[in-house]
Parts: C-alpha cells; structure tokens; sequence
C-alpha cells in the first residue's frame, strides 16, 4: 500500500553543485554563498559557489606559491602538460557538450566549441618551445658587449574570462599564460560557468602542478575590482565588459602598475584568435650585457 502512494510522488531532482578550484583542490566558497544556474526554461541546473574576495586571496597565495615551480620547467615539459589536458579534454568531450547544451548551446555549436577548445590547447602546447626563439633577440650595441634580450614570465596573472563563451575563451586565454610560465586565476563566465569547473576537474586529473591554474566563479560585479587591485597580481586580462568597467580596472590595476592587457570583442572561435602573441602578452623582456674582448 505505501508503496502504491510513493509511485504518484513526483521526484525532486538534486542539483550539482559545482566548486571552485584552488591550489589543486575544490573548496567550498568561504562565504557559504551560492546562485542557481538556469535553463531557458527556468528549471534550476545547478548551484554555482558564488566567489568572495577571501577565496580570490586564497587562489593568489596559491598562483604566487607555484610559480616559481612551474616558471622553472623546461618548455617542452609546459607544452607536453599542455598536450595531456588537451586528451583529457578529448575524452571527456561529450560531457563537455551536455554542459553547453544545458547553458543554451545547440548540439552542433557545443560539438564545434569543445573541438576548437581542444586544438587551441594543442596549438599553444606546439609554441610552448619555439615562442622564445621568435620573439628573442641579439642587439646590435655601439660597445664591446654581447647584448641579447629574451622574454621571462609576468608572474602571477589574473584573468576574467569571457562571458559570453563557456569553455573557449576561458582555454584561449588560460593556455597562452601558462604556456610563457605564469600561473594564473581566473574569473569563469558568469551567464555560463559549468563548463569551467569541469575544465578544473580535466587540470585535476592531468599533469598540471597545484596552484597552477585556480578558477573562480562568481559574480562580476563583486570580484573585477579585486581581480585588478591585489597587490600580488602582476597582470590583468580582461576579455569584456563596459566602458566604465574597463576604465576602473585601469585605474585600480595602476597602483601597482600591473599590466592590463584588454581583449574586449574577441571571437574566438576563428583562426585569428590563436597566435604566439597572447604568450607574448603575459611575458617581460629581459635584455642582459656582456663584456667581449680584452
């Protein structure tokens, strides 16, 4: 009999809640806040961490930890740690493509987005030793020196995704900077940010040191202005956003002269949004003299 009345009940799903990703582990956010994520049709899909300015701290402690490690590898070890997230990502790729289609995407958008995802990956893994040979140089000087100058890592880079791309911008612009030696945290598309905490769970399970990669979610309007303040972040990349909003994260990235790099309207699923320059952004030149001669 009771089980006759349990068969009319209608099943309350349970929602997935997805975590933040910092230092190679997946935390809670510490405010114990979250937002629900929705379909088109207004059914709850997930509950996402809603990121506070403690955790964006923590995930620095975090960038500024590993760097040094990671800045030390040789390239062709970044570019094949580079290459096995691209295969982890392969073989995960139909989950990749449900997540799209949940946040809105047709079945041959996801399928194309997550591809391109893959290939970009590669692309940067196949500059990972060749970048300096491209963009170093030897001088000419007027003295008896050899003068050369070559690029060295920015240091800790923190990065605001796009929001209008789940998966592709945020690869597009993660893979140039840890490529070139930096580590890194990013803010992951607030209208679509599933596809990011898995993309964590992918860096999890390859090779990618601890602190390496740490990936927020959240909301923008609470987390730009500390993205482009903290003292310890020695670059920001912003990929969108308003006038006003770009002009504050100018004016607040200038107390410590980070280095802004803005990549406002940006497709990234064309060719032209994949070339050795998104290294060259995150990345200082070194120029060194050496006396010649007697």
């Amino acid at each position: 009999m009771a089980a006759k009345q349990g068969q009319g009940k209608a099943r309350v799903a349970v929602a997935k809640t997805y975590k933040i990703y910092i230092d190679g582990k997946f935390p809670r956010t510490e405010s114990g806040r979250y937002f629900t994520l929705e379909d088109n049709k207004g059914k709850v899909i997930a509950n996402v961490c809603r990121g506070s300015r403690k955790d964006f701290r923590n995930a620095t402690v975090a960038a500024r930890k590993a760097q040094r490690g990671w800045a030390g590898a040789n390239a062709y070890l970044r570019g094949q740690i580079l290459y096995r997230i691209a295969e982890m990502l392969e073989g995960r790729r139909e989950q990749f493509i449900a997540e799209l289609k949940l946040q809105g995407a047709t079945q041959r958008a996801a399928g194309k987005e997550v591809d391109t995802s893959i290939d970009r990956l590669i692309y940067f893994a196949g500059w990972a030793d060749k970048y300096q040979q491209v963009f170093s140089a030897v001088n000419p000087v007027a003295s008896s020196h050899f003068n050369f100058s070559v690029l060295e890592p920015t240091g800790v880079v923190s990065i605001i995704a796009p929001d209008d791309s789940g998966l592709l911008g945020l690869v597009s612009n993660v893979a140039p900077t840890i490529v070139g030696g930096n580590t890194c945290v990013v803010l992951a598309s607030e209208s679509m940010p599933l596809s990011a905490v898995s993309f964590a769970e992918v860096l999890h399970a390859s090779d990618v040191p601890a602190g390496v990669v740490n990936i927020l979610t959240g909301l923008r309007s609470e987390l730009t202005g500390h993205f482009a303040s903290h003292m310890d972040v020695n670059a920001i990349v912003f990929c969108d956003g308003a006038r006003k909003t770009a002009r504050t994260v100018q004016e607040l990235a200038s107390d410590n002269i980070k280095h802004v790099i803005a990549r406002a309207d940006v497709d990234w699923s064309r060719d032209s949004a994949q070339h050795p320059y998104l290294i060259r952004d995150t990345q200082e030149v070194k120029t060194t003299w050496h006396p010649i001669g007697s």
